[in-house]
């Protein structure tokens, strides 16, 4: 519970980044969490599929976890910064033929965008996927809305709303 207190507590700075580091894209730091770490690693390939939330039907990783967009992204260029990525970790793969079109997706929306890094993040309509750390399991949406920039994603590829 102390780390998910931590976690909310640093979630809360990055609702509003508009600061200069937003957009720093620099190199990756070793997170500071293991389960951040385990989560911003690419692990081959990447299934998004759709599931039924409370929200209605959102997008979803291969565990079934939700993906969320950051409206402060610059188009397929993250502008979140590194701090604010270990608890919105991004969807990655480790090539851009790693990634799967799963149950109720558009294949035709899903592709990745390379970042100033060097990571292949996956994308949607355009939108570079995030998870939300505090979502520990299938069905979990405690990130939309988050700081009036995190939303869940709709098969169409727009922000639940």
């Amino acid at each position: 519970m102390a780390a998910v207190a931590a976690l909310v507590v640093g979630v809360a700075a990055c609702g509003d980044d508009d600061s200069d580091d937003a957009g720093d894209g620099g190199s990756q730091t070793t997170a500071t969490t293991a389960d951040a770490s385990d989560s911003t690693a690419a692990a081959g390939p990447a299934t998004v599929s759709t599931a039924e939330t409370d929200l209605g039907e959102v997008l979803v990783d291969g565990e079934g976890l939700t993906l969320y967009l950051f409206t402060n992204d610059q188009g397929t260029t993250t502008s979140a910064s590194e701090g604010v990525q270990q608890a919105w970790p991004p969807l990655t793969v480790e090539s851009a033929d790693e990634v799967v079109a799963g149950d109720g997706v558009d294949e035709a929306l899903l592709g990745t965008a390379e970042q100033a890094d060097g990571r292949i993040w996956v994308t949607y309509n355009g939108h570079l996927l995030y998870r939300y750390a505090a979502d520990t399991g299938p069905g979990d949406t405690a990130g939309q809305g988050v700081g009036g920039v995190w939303f869940a994603v709709t098969p169409a590829g727009e922000p639940v709303s």
